[in-house]
């Protein structure tokens, strides 16, 4: 057992240093952030501001893609088998979007609180994966603080805190990946 466990904490040792944390999705998502808050600050509607803002999330990917090139990432590490449960990370993230649409319609002004809850929220995992105490805070940091924004202020309000917390979880991830 002490040999499979030593094999486990290799494979993450190696995901965590090939793959920088993950900080190129992390990078990525205060591009998306800052989109978010600038459709979240224009004169469109809620609806149109909540279908918009569904849509930012399309090019998370090649934004990743592309700045895992830039910064030095092993982007699919294909070597490590623990790089398809990080992508089960990702995935399992898409079913939770159903209650994101579900509030969609249901109660458009709520829309972009659930949607960052569940963005934060599904940053747990990676905690492990990655071997990142970041992750672990900002997963609950992110998810408790937008449910009290999102219930007492606008959704530019989360939007703005989102982009904040994400910026400063890459000034978090760059220390990590520095030591």
């Amino acid at each position: 057992m002490d040999n499979a466990f030593s094999t486990i904490e290799i494979l993450r040792k190696d995901c965590a240093v090939k793959q920088k944390r993950g900080l190129h999705f992390i990078v990525s998502s205060v591009l998306i952030w800052a989109a978010v808050l600038a459709i979240q600050l224009s004169p469109l509607n809620v609806m149109q501001k909540n279908m918009l803002t569904f849509c930012c999330s399309a090019p998370l990917m090649p934004l990743a893609y592309g700045l895992s090139k830039i910064i030095g990432v092993d982007f699919s590490n294909k070597t490590n088998p623990l790089t398809n449960l990080g992508i089960l990370f990702s995935v399992n993230q898409m079913v939770y979007i159903l209650i994101a649409m579900w509030v969609f319609s249901s109660v458009p002004d709520k829309m972009l609180m659930v949607y960052a809850m569940i963005f934060g929220a599904h940053l747990m995992p990676y905690g492990w994966l990655y071997k990142s105490k970041a992750y672990y805070v900002m997963s609950v940091l992110v998810s408790i603080a937008v449910l009290f924004i999102g219930v007492n202020f606008s959704s530019a309000a989360v939007a703005a805190f989102m982009l904040g917390a994400e910026i400063a979880f890459c000034g978090l991830l760059a220390r990590e990946n520095s030591v």
